[in-house]
């Protein structure tokens, strides 16, 4: 059939008016939108996601009709506004874009070079292609405009989410009529585009191009600003910044956007206006958690050691209260095209056992011992009733894990004066690990000789001794402290590699004294040879840092002259 036959058959001829097929499927495209945003505004989610389900098969149903008829002008408008719709739902109903729906967006495409005779068949080409030929071509209709520009926000969406930058700048570049070697900044692309005015009698859409374009424009100024924020970019990254808290911002994105606000003026020496933006996040009423933890952040940065303490056990109750979420449009929204933040990210807020662990090592560190001690064993109770198995504490990884976090328990409770709390952890601790140690003695030796890397559990089990003894010693019980100070020694001496220095300066002379008290002279001239060279070494490349819980027993003890012990060795062993 030629497309000049289908278009006259669209309409049923007869002296009574009657419906024409075109008619009777927008109908049915408008009664299912209709239907979808009933189904946004039902409260019962189970009758939401069933009115919302039978709307998707409407749409797909009434695709499967229009496409099962060769392409004709006057119903493409119909046509694409129908894939349009069925895209919307589907993304807003999987919360994230599928690869088959470029297939949706491809025959959408080939369907419209079907009816444009003079460009021919476009077959294996990609979308950009396609693209391509579809924009430039001079025969284009008028009247197809508002729905190809609607399926480029969809496009647009769909290569922003999997950060095809590159190709989206070529379309917008494209669809703007910019010409080669004009602007690549996806963000002024963005504000230039000004998709067409829909016409009031026009098939009912669930979301519009000028509503993507701005869900686009906030997403993509979100992102590149907070991209600029962590390369460090801070002036670009502030203004970018506010373009997004400008844009159309849902309330849970609205508060990130405050929060990374509130992180860039911190690092740029403003902590006043970062502190209103902290505030203006927190009063937008979703999840208070982000906030939180940029406030701790910026009072430590100010030395208010109260206040950053009152944030994060404020950050530990909203992390452990249940939120009650709104349920989301039936739309392509904003956090659709955000990546999640990872763990380096200004914007990873943490888990509530993660912020326990910020909250407890923060007051280990500001010297607050009983505080410590309490929040370490609401951080072991987290930790040991398994409902966080993949425990990795803040900042970053690989940060400390489970085992460490018992050594830094372990430690609070002997600044707290808790000593047999202190010996009951290192226990737990014990029982955990030391079945590993026999079956390393491979991994020892080949770290020993540098043909792999330490293994980390011989020195958790030596610390743990370490602390152990430091216990015994508080406790005033010196036989029992010098055994296990003198396992710890065993196990740091097999595990050290030959060829490697191991030490911050104050805990390797501190080994030194130690050796030199419990009389193993042999230990200690070898340490002693090793500190001699490490001692004529440029200082950044000496130092290394300590493990929290390493630190805290530093605290304790008061380093040596470090010249008059290497000269009492060297002559007690002379």
């Amino acid at each position: 059939m030629s497309q000049q036959t289908w278009s006259a058959s669209l309409s049923l001829d007869s002296s009574a008016p009657r419906t024409s097929c075109l008619d009777l499927w927008r109908e049915k495209n408008d009664r299912l939108v209709r239907q979808a945003k009933v189904a946004q505004n039902t409260r019962l989610s189970l009758r939401r996601q069933q009115l919302a389900q039978d709307t998707l098969e409407g749409l797909r149903e009434l695709l499967h009709s229009l496409q099962g008829l060769p392409a004709a002008i006057s119903v493409l408008p119909l046509e694409l506004t129908v894939i349009c719709n069925f895209i919307t739902l589907r993304v807003s109903l999987a919360r994230g874009f599928t690869d088959d729906l470029t297939q949706d967006i491809q025959q959408g495409l080939e369907r419209v070079l079907e009816t444009q005779e003079q460009l021919g068949p476009r077959v294996g080409q990609g979308l950009g292609e396609l693209w391509d030929a579809i924009l430039r071509a001079s025969s284009l209709l008028p009247e197809l405009l508002p729905a190809l520009h609607h399926l480029v926000g969809l496009q647009a969406a769909l290569w922003l989410s999997t950060d095809r930058i590159g190709d989206l700048a070529l379309l917008l570049q494209t669809l703007n009529g910019s010409q080669s070697g004009a602007s690549e900044d996806l963000l002024l692309l963005l504000k230039t585009w000004s998709p067409p005015v829909k016409e009031s009698d026009a098939p009912l859409t669930l979301q519009d191009a000028q509503g993507l374009r701005d869900v686009l424009l906030t997403a993509f100024a979100f992102r590149q600003g907070l991209q600029e924020l962590i390369t460090g970019s801070l002036p670009r990254a502030l203004s970018i910044l506010h373009e997004a808290a400008s844009g159309l911002c849902p309330r849970p994105v609205l508060v990130q956007v405050y929060t990374a606000l509130g992180t860039c003026l911190r690092k740029m020496g403003n902590p006043q206006r970062a502190l209103l933006y902290l505030i203006a996040a927190l009063k937008v009423g979703t999840a208070c958690g982000l906030p939180l933890l940029e406030a701790s952040r910026l009072y430590q940065q100010l030395g208010d050691a109260s206040a950053e303490l009152e944030s994060l056990e404020l950050l530990v109750e909203a992390l452990s209260a249940t939120h009650s979420f709104e349920a989301p449009q039936l739309l392509i929204e904003v956090e659709l095209l955000l990546p999640q933040p990872d763990q380096a990210s200004p914007l990873h807020c943490g888990t509530q056992s993660q912020a326990k662990h910020l909250l407890a090592s923060r007051c280990l560190q500001l010297g607050r011992a009983e505080d410590a001690a309490e929040h370490y064993l609401d951080l072991l109770a987290l930790l040991l009733d398994g409902s966080e198995p993949r425990f990795s504490p803040p900042p970053a990884p690989p940060g400390p894990c489970v085992p460490e976090v018992f050594l830094e328990a372990a430690a609070a409770m002997i600044q707290a004066g808790r000593a047999q709390d202190a010996l009951t952890i290192c226990e737990e601790l014990l029982s955990r690990t030391s079945a590993l140690l026999p079956k390393m003695s491979q991994l020892w030796e080949d770290a020993r000789k540098g043909a792999k890397e330490l293994p980390h559990c011989p020195l958790w089990v030596s610390a743990t001794h370490l602390l152990q003894g430091q216990a015994w010693v508080q406790l005033k019980a010196q036989k029992e402290a010098v055994s296990e100070f003198s396992w710890c020694l065993e196990l740091l001496f097999r595990a050290t590699p030959e060829d490697k220095e191991q030490g911050n300066k104050d805990a390797s002379f501190h080994l030194l004294q130690t050796l030199k008290k419990l009389d193993r002279k042999d230990e200690a001239l070898v340490l002693w040879q090793r500190l001699k060279v490490q001692t004529q070494m440029p200082q950044e490349e000496a130092a290394w840092s300590l493990p929290l819980y390493l630190e805290t027993y530093l605290s304790w003890i008061h380093p040596p002259d470090c010249e008059t012990l290497l000269e009492e060795t060297w002559c007690g062993d002379s």
